[in-house]
């Protein structure tokens, strides 16, 4: 049984359709996370050429998500799928203090873009290859990227070994807590919506 697998199963939702966004700049761990979440992982896994699409289903839930390619030509893609999202997991390279700019630059025009901005979805950041020598923590990280500015969405870093599948756990156990209390939110705003639609007939 996969992670996301695992996810659906606490979430105990019926039917409930997740679209998760995994973005992030090439070769940071992206596909290979996803792989890890898979019920059967890959046993190779090759850099992902424009994007790919995974599909998990369980009793409960139905997960697609969008490994996007990090490549710098393929970027401009990623907005494309936006407007649909629930979630999204963004996977820095912690290793990687050359091109920490670039990943905060891609951020922030994710977090800017009109079909995010005003979105209160959750952000789940993985700070990978932590079993690398020069891979910098995940407070360090925060702080290049300037997590501490996302006022207007729930957000969580966790470090990450995605080879091992190390700290995908955590994070996973944050998604779920956040995706079920942004479920169980909008259930009782329809729930509200539907008793008000009622009262007015009645009154009339």
């Amino acid at each position: 049984m996969g992670l996301l697998d695992k996810l659906s199963g606490w979430l105990g939702l019926r039917k409930k359709e997740v679209n998760v966004m995994c973005l992030g700049l090439d070769n940071s761990g992206k596909t290979t996370i996803i792989n890890q979440l898979k019920p059967t992982p890959a046993q190779e896994i090759v850099p992902t050429i424009g994007f790919n699409i995974e599909k998990f289903k369980s009793s409960s839930l139905s997960f697609t998500v969008f490994d996007m390619s990090g490549q710098g030509r393929y970027r401009n893609l990623w907005e494309h799928y936006y407007k649909e999202s629930h979630a999204i997991i963004f996977v820095i390279d912690s290793s990687d203090k050359l091109r920490m700019v670039v990943a905060k630059e891609e951020l922030d025009n994710l977090l800017n873009h009109e079909d995010i901005c005003c979105k209160k979805i959750p952000v789940l950041f993985f700070a990978n290859k932590m079993d690398l020598r020069d891979a910098m923590s995940s407070v360090k990280v925060t702080q290049m990227l300037c997590l501490e500015n996302i006022k207007d969405k729930p957000w969580h870093i966790c470090p990450s070994n995605a080879i091992k599948g190390e700290g995908l756990q955590e994070g996973l156990d944050w998604l779920q807590g956040n995706l079920f209390f942004k479920v169980d939110l909008e259930k009782k705003k329809r729930t509200s919506k539907k008793r008000t639609t009622r009262e007015d007939k009645l009154r009339n």
